[in-house]
């Protein structure tokens, strides 16, 4: 049940999120990245803290880790947007979404971990 709503929860937040960036922006890319540099981050944050004490252990893994978290951020989307770079022959921005993408994402998870030893 914790995953099933932290999922439910994860998804429409990351809706609004790229949807709110496709006004802003001519690209969704920027909706994904975004979303996928927050949801890094906090899983790192979650990981490494000590919010655990306030809440369960079971609670902030499976609601907040995997159900909120996982559903927020997205592969599948990312991966689609990098076919459709690669379709419409935008080689170079596919190229620079993929580096970046991975790049900045695992250093948020990184970053949100070493918050925690503050």
């Amino acid at each position: 049940m914790l995953v099933a709503t932290g999922g439910a929860l994860g998804a429409v937040l990351r809706y609004l999120l790229t949807n709110i960036s496709k006004t802003l922006f001519e690209s969704s890319i920027y909706g994904t990245f975004s979303v996928n540099i927050i949801g890094s981050f906090l899983i790192g944050y979650f990981i490494t803290s000590d919010i655990g004490n306030n809440f369960s252990e079971n609670f902030i893994k499976l609601f907040f880790i995997i159900g909120l978290l996982g559903s927020f951020t997205t592969f599948s989307a990312f991966s689609y947007e990098v076919i459709d770079l690669i379709k419409s022959k935008n080689y170079i921005t596919s190229f620079l979404y993929i580096i970046i993408s991975i790049f900045i994402c695992i250093m948020s998870a990184y970053i949100g971990t070493l918050l925690n030893k503050f």
